[in-house]
């Protein structure tokens, strides 16, 4: 199906704000929105921004059994963090609802929706920027206007490392464990920010 399909973006719509609870859909809204911006700025297809970030928690209200049903069929495993808290599994459970019902295939925004929640190595761009953009939408409490600005000024390796930083820092200072996925993305991003810099001192010496 065409991703730029407006029929398909309200479909998928329609189905995020029945499947969500209130204040869930208008974040959704708000990570789609900020999703297309950081597209714009770093390259990235807007329109699968916006598609992935509107969809990427319309699982999230929906039974544990329900979601379990729904990540068991992208057939990866489902580790033992993910099966003590099924909500975890809402991304790769929407990633599924999106390729089985809507016909999503694009496989970047399939990685996108899947990886939001925990990240995961060797991210593709979209994916890198719904999972920040979920962190960083105006509507969370330490994402003014200047915390923004300030993020977009980096890299995209380098705003998506400083989230998700962040992030594990409040998920262990409320005494929760941080995924393993987690720490495996952020040695990923540690390779791909050197592997710019490597690229950047090649591409200054030979001018």
């Amino acid at each position: 199906m065409d991703i730029h399909s407006t029929e398909l973006l309200e479909k998928i719509r329609k189905f995020a704000q029945s499947a969500e609870k209130k204040e869930r859909f208008e974040h959704s809204v708000r990570v789609a929105e900020t999703s297309r911006q950081m597209c714009d700025m770093y390259g990235v297809d807007p329109d699968k921004g916006y598609l992935a970030g509107l969809a990427h928690d319309m699982c999230k209200d929906l039974p544990d059994e329900e979601q379990l049903a729904l990540a068991s069929r992208d057939q990866q495993p489902i580790s033992d963090v993910e099966r003590a808290k099924p909500s975890l599994l809402h991304g790769r459970a929407a990633a599924m609802k999106l390729l089985h019902d809507f016909g999503v295939d694009d496989p970047d925004i399939i990685q996108a929706v899947s990886r939001h929640t925990l990240g995961g190595a060797s991210l593709c761009p979209l994916a890198k920027i719904v999972y920040a953009a979920d962190k960083i939408e105006p509507g969370r409490p330490q994402s003014t206007e200047e915390y923004r600005a300030a993020l977009f000024s980096k890299s995209l390796n380098a705003l998506t490392l400083a989230v998700l930083e962040e992030n594990m820092a409040y998920v262990e200072s409320r005494g929760k464990v941080v995924a393993p996925v987690s720490f495996r993305f952020k040695e990923s991003l540690k390779r791909d920010i050197a592997a710019d810099a490597e690229l950047a001192r090649r591409l200054d010496g030979a001018f």
